[in-house]
């Protein structure tokens, strides 16, 4: 059977016919929240660069944050006092929470810092800063100047007609401060400045250096040129037929001389039944809150493991330990294909943390401690884990007690009852022999690992193994005549502990618990009759 090879080395080797050095290029709005959503397109710009750098060639890799974008509206989570700001670019609007330099490094701060969590180093480009270095200059006297040929482009492609006052560059009005709400009535190529009028009812003139930005059409293609963009992923929407993709294509080509960059195109994060995230819709699960509750490498393993034209359904709830559970699985495998070890490799980044310790069994250990770090520690190292790395651990241990606060389900939180419960009233007499015996056979034993507790639960099944015969003497039957079910078992075992007829896996429960505790609390249960 021939070999898999990873998404993002197909990628790489087609990017690489087109040539040997190349600028890997992302970019988001940051207009609301940062949402694992967006997340998709920074994961895959990242991989694709780093398969670029593995196979031994030239790449760089950047982000621009679109910080001269307009805000559009206001958003749910906006106060209403946004609406004055609605038109004008994100950058020169006030923070919402007043610590930011603006609105945009309000959202834009914590999502680099999630990026830097993540593993991924761009470097980081904020389009106000562009517009008003003066790197886009020579793009805007070209679009100006080729206003008709641009609109035609448009209309051919996307089959709407631009209306007569149209214009690739939008002012920014000087009294109202907004960039939607210009009409552009001249220019200067020489002295590098636009006339507008604008519905605020102003007139003015601007420079071409920050004082307006390129609508987004043109304002795509003319970046690829500027920054020299040789690779970019984009979402769907932006790929269909007559969309900014397409005429982008062609105004680079035909308007500023330029290849459109190799296109990446990937489909939406589907946040469980809700549909795609969106800030403005709030159907939204910030990146920032993602990487509270799970490993960094799980994250980019979500995005990683699926073609980028696949969609992605994302459940931060009982689902996330499922997609936890096929990371560990992969990562442990001692029969991994180069296809699985190539996503294992893209998964991991320099600096992230790794423990041995599966997700599932820090939430057991996790609530079992009540959150108490020393306890978490202590229940590792009986365990059998290594504790040498206590910053890794610890760093599982916030993301597990972050995720039990905020999406796990009630089903699957216990706590350990410092008092018997008095659910254990109820136990057959079947249950009560079983609790008695294992009481005894724990009074005499060593620790026991998680596996040895399963074993030992298992051997009550077990005709003349020890636990089988004590219970068997206990009830007075023979052995061979004991109807053993398991699961009456561990019901008891639960009800004991946590006062709840089921729980976690019972083998991680009870390694997690001091032997002499379950063996004292057992023997209590056996005889608790009120």
């Amino acid at each position: 059977m021939a070999e898999i090879t990873h998404w993002a080395d197909v990628i790489a080797d087609e990017v690489l016919a087109k040539g040997r050095t190349h600028l890997v290029a992302t970019g988001i709005t940051p207009s609301g929240h940062i949402h694992i959503g967006n997340m998709r397109e920074v994961v895959t710009a990242d991989v694709a660069y780093r398969a670029l750098i593995d196979k031994g060639e030239e790449a760089e890799f950047i982000y621009i944050a679109d910080t001269y974008d307009p805000l559009r509206k206001v958003y749910p989570f906006l106060d209403e006092s946004y609406a004055e700001h609605v038109g004008k670019p994100l950058s020169e609007i006030p923070c919402p929470c007043g610590e930011h330099d603006n609105y945009s490094e309000h959202f834009l701060e914590p999502f680099l810092t999630a990026l830097d969590h993540l593993g991924i180093h761009p470097k980081v480009y904020r389009a106000d800063e562009l517009y008003k270095e003066g790197v886009y200059v020579e793009a805007i006297k070209q679009a100006l100047v080729k206003k008709d040929e641009i609109a035609a482009i448009l209309q051919k492609r996307s089959g709407k007609t631009p209306v007569e006052t149209w214009n690739p560059f939008n002012p920014i009005c000087k009294e109202c401060g907004k960039v939607n709400a210009t009409i552009v009535t001249g220019f200067d190529l020489d002295a590098e400045t636009v006339d507008y009028d604008c519905s605020c009812g102003s007139s003015g003139t601007v420079s071409m250096k920050g004082g307006g930005k390129l609508t987004w059409r043109v304002d795509w293609p003319a970046r690829w040129k500027a920054l020299g963009v040789t690779v970019e992923p984009f979402g769907k929407d932006h790929a269909s037929r007559g969309g900014s993709y397409d005429t982008g294509v062609a105004i680079a080509e035909e308007i500023f001389g330029y290849e459109a960059p190799h296109p990446i195109v990937y489909e939406w994060i589907m946040l469980g039944q809700k549909g795609a995230m969106s800030s403005s819709t709030g159907v939204v699960v910030s990146i920032s809150d993602m990487l509270k509750v799970v490993p960094p490498e799980i994250l980019r393993y979500l995005i990683i493991r699926t073609k980028p034209e696949k969609h992605i359904r994302f459940d931060p709830a009982l689902p996330l330990l499922t997609l936890v559970d096929d990371f560990e699985r992969l990562h442990s495998s001692d029969k991994a294909t180069p296809y699985d070890k190539r996503i294992i490799e893209l998964s991991h980044a320099a600096g992230l943390c790794h423990t041995d310790i599966p997700f599932k069994h820090m939430t057991t250990i996790h609530q079992v401690a009540a959150g108490d770090f020393d306890r978490i520690i202590n229940i590792v190292k009986r365990a059998g884990y290594d504790v040498s790395n206590e910053k890794c651990i610890r760093e599982l241990a916030d993301n597990v007690g972050n995720w039990l606060e905020m999406y796990a389900p009630d089903n699957a939180k216990f706590s350990v009852q410092d008092d018997l419960p008095v659910g254990s009233a109820s136990f057959t007499d079947f249950q009560r022999a079983f609790l008695t015996a294992f009481s005894d056979i724990l009074d005499k034993s060593d620790e026991l690992t998680g596996e040895d507790y399963h074993n030992l639960v298992y051997s009550s099944k077990e005709v003349g193994s020890e636990l089988n015969k004590m219970i068997a003497s206990a009830m007075d039957v023979t052995p061979e005549s004991l109807e053993v079910n398991p699961k009456d078992l561990f019901k008891a075992i639960y009800v004991s502990v946590l006062g709840q007829p089921s729980g976690p896996k019972a083998g991680w429960f009870l390694s997690s618990l001091e032997k002499d505790f379950l063996a004292q609390r057992f023997r209590e249960a056996a005889v608790y009759r009120p």
